[in-house]
This record gives C-alpha cells, structure tokens and sequence, in this order.
C-alpha cells in the first residue's frame, strides 16, 4: 500500500493523478491546491473513472493531509506561455516553491519527494534550500522525460524499438541540455556501430544529424505547448515510471535531477545525470566517463543554472 500526495491540480498534477488512478502504483491519492474547488472537481472526474480497477482512495485536502505519504509530487506553479522560456518564469514559480516547501515539508517529513514544476532544476535547489527536508528525499523529474523524447526520435530513425535504445540527455531540463553520445548505446554496440550492421542486414538507415536530433527534442517541448496550449500526457507518464521506480523493491539508474557534490568537478548545483535511485530515495550519482567535450557542456549547463539562481530572491 502506498500513499501520494499531488501538490497542484493544474493540467499536469491531474494528468498524473490521473495516470495513478489507472496504474498499480497507489492505493492512496491526495490532491492539493489553493484553488480548492478546483482539486476537488478533478477528484470526482477521476474518482468516477476508478470503478473498472481495484479500489483506491482519491481525495483532495489541505497540507496535513499529507501526513503518512510515501511520494509527494510538486507541480504547483505557473505554466510556461507560447515562446516562452523555462527560464523565463523562474523568480515567480521560486516564490510559489518558497511557500509550499515548509508547509509540505512539516506534513510529510519523511516522504520523497518528486519535483516537477519549472523550471525543475532551479525549483529542485530552492526547495532542498527551503523545506528542511534531507537532500536523499528530493528529487527533480529532470531530463527524464527529455530522455524519453530522444529515444522516441532514435526509435523513428533506426526503425527499432525503444525498450533497445539507451542513450540520455544530461544537464539542465531546459536549452543548454545534451547528448552525451559517447555513451549512447543500440542494444550493446553505439549508434554508429549499430548503423553499419543494421545496414548490413538490409536496413536503409540514412546518416544521422546528432545536432538536429538535440535541436528536436530541446524543441519539442514549446512544438507541444504552441500546437496545444501545453504539456502534460509525456510528463505524467515519466513521473508515474519514477514512482514505480521509487516505491520498487530494488534501485534504478535513471537522468533526475540532484544535487551535485564533486561529480564531474560540479558543486551545489542540482541537474541531471545518470542518478542511483530507489526507496530510500537518491543512492547517488553514476559517474559514468564523459568526453573532453562533453564535459566541457555539462559545465556550461551547470553554470547556467547557477547564473539564474544568482540572480533570483531565494530569501
């Protein structure tokens, strides 16, 4: 049994509430948001649909009625507009993060803790600096789902199933995210090896453009969000695998976001690499060899980030 707490009812916090209630993830739902009728309204639309499963409890409340939970997952926040950056509404969701941490952090003391609203890196930070909660219990969604959208765009291009395909995304969810190919893998071979066999089976796979690939799945994003207004269905489904992933019997390697001390020379500042997850929350990081120029963009990405917060009010 498992209790999770959804701390906002917006299109994204609904969506995942949503994806809960279809899985076997939680036996126990909680919404909350400052528009009350607004999560209330959301629970009896899912709670309808909850007939056709095993029965689960799905209920929106205050903060204290948090207590006891396993997860809790934070999408509170403005949503990002048409041409707009993550970056750009940075100051504002911070101010949002500076009021929900202490309150959720005095309710559930011993959950962990999901961040998802944006931009998640830099609301991850704020919220480790402003909830007394342990480090090891937060983590930020990340590059998860940015991992997810460069497998589907391999998957198009090799013609191959995506469950074969392991390469990631490292770095800030944002515009100064990455490849790191030295480290893509088909299957057990890299990409480039894996094209000359494929295509000496029979396969027509034509050259790959990495740079227009990065380029796709940093855009995909605002693609979404200009086409429908915004993104939720792809988010919910990466926070509900870290759910799973997070309330298994056994640890997983997966791109979140946390904090860095001393990986790759990186301090105080959380983004994603490959991260050691599991019940008792972040394990640690997977320090996996990077290239010169690799490197080099991790870097660029952390400083980035780094500039922002130096920037922002997090008193």
């Amino acid at each position: 049994m498992s209790k999770i707490t959804i701390i906002g009812a917006g299109s994204v916090g609904s969506t995942i509430a949503y994806t809960l209630s279809q899985e076997s993830i939680a036996t126990e739902i909680v919404m909350i948001d400052i528009n009350k009728k607004k999560a209330g309204g959301e629970v009896m639309d899912i709670m309808q649909g909850t007939s056709f499963r095993d029965a689960i409890s799905i209920t929106s409340g205050d903060y204290e009625d948090a207590k006891d939970s396993d997860l809790v997952i934070i999408t509170s926040g403005m949503a990002r507009k048409p041409g707009q950056t993550r970056l750009d509404l940075t100051q504002t969701n911070v101010n949002i993060i500076k009021e929900i941490a202490p309150k959720i952090g005095k309710a559930a003391p011993n959950a962990l803790y999901i961040i998802v609203s944006n931009p998640v890196d830099i609301i991850t930070y704020v919220f480790m600096k402003k909830s007394g909660i342990p480090e090891r219990q937060i983590l930020g969604s990340g590059t998860l789902l940015d991992t997810s959208r460069l497998r589907h765009a391999l998957s198009e291009h090799f013609g191959v199933a995506q469950k074969s395909i392991h390469a990631y995304i490292f770095g800030e969810h944002g515009d100064t995210s990455f490849v790191p190919w030295s480290i893509a893998r088909i299957s057990a071979v890299g990409v480039e090896e894996y094209t000359r066999i494929a295509r000496s089976l029979g396969d027509d796979i034509p050259p790959m453009d990495t740079a227009m690939i990065e380029d796709r799945v940093r855009k995909s994003g605002g693609m979404i969000i200009e086409g429908k207004g915004a993104t939720f269905y792809a988010v919910a489904t990466s926070v509900c695998r870290l759910c799973s992933v997070l309330l298994a019997p056994k640890t997983s390697i997966v791109t979140v976001s946390s904090m860095m001390h001393g990986e790759y020379d990186l301090e105080d500042v959380c983004l994603s690499t490959l991260t050691r997850i599991g019940p008792s929350g972040v394990i640690g990081r997977f320090p996996v060899e990077l290239s010169p120029e690799e490197y080099k963009k991790l870097h660029h990405s952390a400083n980035t980030l780094k500039d922002i917060i130096s920037q922002l009010d997090l008193s």
